[in-house]
């Protein structure tokens, strides 16, 4: 008996020790496997007569977040599955800009299936399919259930827009709204102390109001209205309606409009099924109904996306700056927030690389701590006084914080759906007294050395003393955040705290009060700062930093991260944001320059 158990104990560690083993071997193949892949994916041939494939679905990010390597190679595991997909801005951009240039592709084929992307992100994109025509080339759009607004946009620039004969176009305008959560507080017993500078300062009211304050009913109004009129003209006039008349069909539910009217008051060309569409496409590329379309992908033809431009010679740093300023995980691929400490060190090393000559700081950005906003700003500030021009490229959003950090640019760019400004701060610390003591019947006590070394306890209010105190502060932050944004923009900074306090502007008006030096996009920023730099065009190149490079643990610690937040996302539906900001409030500082979340439902 005790033999046959031996026998089994050990066969027990052998199993273990051979499933261990395999598990090594399967993960270091499938490494080699994935820098195969890597590898081969950049010398992907163009066959003649190919076609740009486009799918637009999943969520556009700036720059690339961590794919899955292992669809194609394993089997769905726990580490590989629940990643959603995206669409890197970057990559859409200069995909288009190679293809134009390239003998063997003759056409782009926008496959509509739902994209998620914010104004500016969109605008960036129709922008790049508008100079690709320029090449002479079409432009063909496809949709099967419909278009949504976003996939629309994009869509009228093409030649010609193709809907499936039961499909729908979904163009209805723009709608913004925010939870409210003061009465879930107050039912669970927690207040949240809130000091700010701004009467616009609007972050704090979803936590202290029961609804919109008045004077953020009307900033709000005035920006997605900015926003939806540059992009409805533009889809208006690209479809030759008249702008009134698109509005009028936007407000009479035209997701709901028969399907064959739409060609009849131009919103779509034609009305076919996919297999039609596509036999279509074989004829263009002189090719039989039996062969297979020749697409190729983003992906086959960028090579490596931290070449934004690639004209060798001396380099142009374009620096990344995403999320929320002091988030968790800093400005990497796949991460959540700006680690300022780490992007200060990435400034400055910048500033001491000899080959390189500018910068263009890329910011997409609510901004976060006050804190982290000025670290950030006094590495920029040194960087520009060495000598070597600066330049900032708005993406979707660079406000409050995010503003801050772009102050100080020799020149601002941005594009007219821009969300930025939000000059303002303020302070917020939860007290749980109520849900503690009255509600879950925890009591607190403490002894305190002094006066006010319990200052920011959760447990108690803040006395009369310590507000004023605090208050105090967050004037004096707003203070230092008003002249830096005064000194940097070379106007009066009492004009500064006049447009300030706390108001959110689109890119359009942001140019006119003076945020905003000039509309455009990263490689105008660029050709700005290499022209700036006394570099000659074609003589430079401009890389992406931090590099997209991660290790094979990093991918897979960011693909765990990415499965379990796609999890969530699933299960808790529309509460997930809400979720999330709340989550986030927990580990915040207590000064902010933050803005409110952008809420545009398409």
């Amino acid at each position: 008996m005790l033999k046959k158990f031996f026998l089994i104990v050990c066969g027990s560690f052998v199993g273990a020790f051979l499933a261990m083993v395999f598990v090594i071997l399967a993960s270091i193949i499938t490494s080699f496997a994935i820098m195969a892949s890597i590898g081969n994916s950049s010398s992907t041939s163009v066959e003649k007569n190919s076609i740009l494939y486009l799918n637009l679905d999943g969520e556009v990010t700036d720059r690339s977040v961590i794919d899955n390597p292992f669809k194609s190679m394993v089997p769905a595991t726990p580490f590989t599955s629940g990643n959603a997909s995206s669409i890197s801005l970057a990559s859409f951009v200069r995909a288009l800009e190679l293809a134009a240039d390239n003998d063997d592709i003759k056409l782009v084929y926008l496959d509509c299936r739902g994209i998620a992307a914010a104004p500016a992100s969109l605008f960036e994109m129709r922008n790049a399919l508008v100079k690709f025509k320029k090449s002479g080339k079409p432009i063909y759009a496809y949709a099967d259930e419909g278009y949504s607004q976003a996939d629309y946009y994009l869509a009228t620039a093409a030649d010609s827009i193709f809907l499936n004969p039961i499909g729908a176009v979904d163009v209805h305008g723009f709608a913004s709204s925010m939870p409210f959560f003061k009465g879930l507080l107050d039912k669970v017993g927690v207040e949240m102390q809130v000091v700010r500078v701004g009467e616009f300062k609007s972050a704090v009211e979803p936590y202290v109001l029961e609804h919109m304050s008045d004077a953020n009913r009307l900033q709000i109004s005035h920006y997605i209205g900015g926003v939806w009129k540059c992009m409805s003209d533009s889809m208006a006039k690209a479809r030759n309606i008249p702008a009134d008349k698109f509005n009028a069909y936007a407000d009479s539910i035209m997701a709901l409009m028969p399907t064959d009217t739409l060609p009849t008051i131009k919103v779509v060309d034609n009305l076919c099924y996919r297999v039609d569409f596509e036999n279509k496409l074989r004829k263009i590329t002189k090719l039989e109904p039996k062969d297979k379309l020749k697409l190729v992908t983003p992906s086959d033809i960028v090579e490596d996306e931290d070449l934004i431009i690639d004209k060798g010679g001396k380099k142009i740093a374009v620096l990344y700056a995403t999320g929320e300023i002091d988030g968790n995980g800093g400005a990497m691929p796949g991460g959540d927030g700006i680690d300022s400490e780490q992007l200060a060190d990435d400034i400055r090393e910048l500033m001491l690389d000899d080959d390189v000559k500018g910068l263009v700081l890329r910011v997409n950005s609510p901004g976060g701590s006050a804190f982290g906003s000025e670290v950030i700003w006094k590495a920029l500030d040194d960087f520009k006084k060495s000598g070597k021009p600066f330049a900032v490229s708005m993406g979707e959003y660079a406000a409050s914080g995010g503003y801050y950090i772009s102050s100080g640019a020799q020149r601002i760019f941005a594009q007219p759906t821009t969300i930025t400004g939000s000059i303002g701060v303020f302070g917020l610390i939860p007290n749980y007294q109520e849900l503690a003591e009255n509600k879950l019947a925890v009591h607190f006590d403490a002894v305190n050395t002094n006066e006010n070394s319990d200052f920011g306890a959760i447990y108690k209010p803040l006395t009369p003393f310590q507000r004023q105190r605090l208050q105090v502060m967050v004037n004096s932050t707003y203070d230092l955040f008003t002249k830096r944004c005064a000194d940097g923009r070379n106007i009066p900074q009492d004009s500064i705290k006049a447009i300030g306090q706390g108001r959110v502007w689109e890119g359009i008006t942001a140019k006119k009060i003076g945020l905003v030096d000039e509309f455009g996009g990263i490689d105008e920023a660029v050709a700005w700062v290499a022209k700036k730099a006394g570099l000659k065009a074609g003589k430079y190149s401009a890389v992406a930093y931090p590099s997209s490079d991660v290790s094979f643990f990093e991918m897979m610690s960011q693909m765990q991260q990415m499965r379990v937040q796609s999890e969530m996302r699933q299960k808790m539906g529309i509460f997930y944001s809400t979720y999330a900001e709340l989550q986030a409030i927990m580990g915040r500082r207590h000064v902010l320059c933050l803005m409110e979340p952008v809420n545009l439902e398409f």
